[in-house]
């Protein structure tokens, strides 16, 4: 079995993606709180797409520090093609629905 791979994220990145997704998980126990109050289907579907835009703009920062610490790690390292093929498969994740 390989080793999983550990991520290399400084305090100030830990503590900014756990805040966005501290605020995430309130909008979606808002999500949950309006439909148990009936709350009418326009607005708690205004507040789904908010919050999918909140997740997509996590994995945006997330992305962003991926490329310039662990992969620029490895292309700093001479391996280029395994840096590539990372990253390809890391955009075909975030491409899936």
């Amino acid at each position: 079995m390989a080793e999983m791979q550990k991520a290399h994220h400084s305090e100030q990145i830990k503590s900014n993606l756990k805040s966005r997704l501290n605020r995430i998980e309130g909008q979606v126990r808002a999500i949950n709180r309006m439909i148990d109050e009936d709350v009418y289907c326009d607005d708690v579907l205004t507040q789904i797409r908010a919050t999918r835009s909140a997740l997509n703009s996590v994995a945006t920062k997330l992305l962003d520090h991926h490329m310039k610490s662990c992969i620029m790690d490895k292309v700093n390292q001479g391996e280029q093609q395994e840096a590539m093929d990372e990253l390809l498969v890391t955009f075909q994740k975030l491409m899936k629905d």
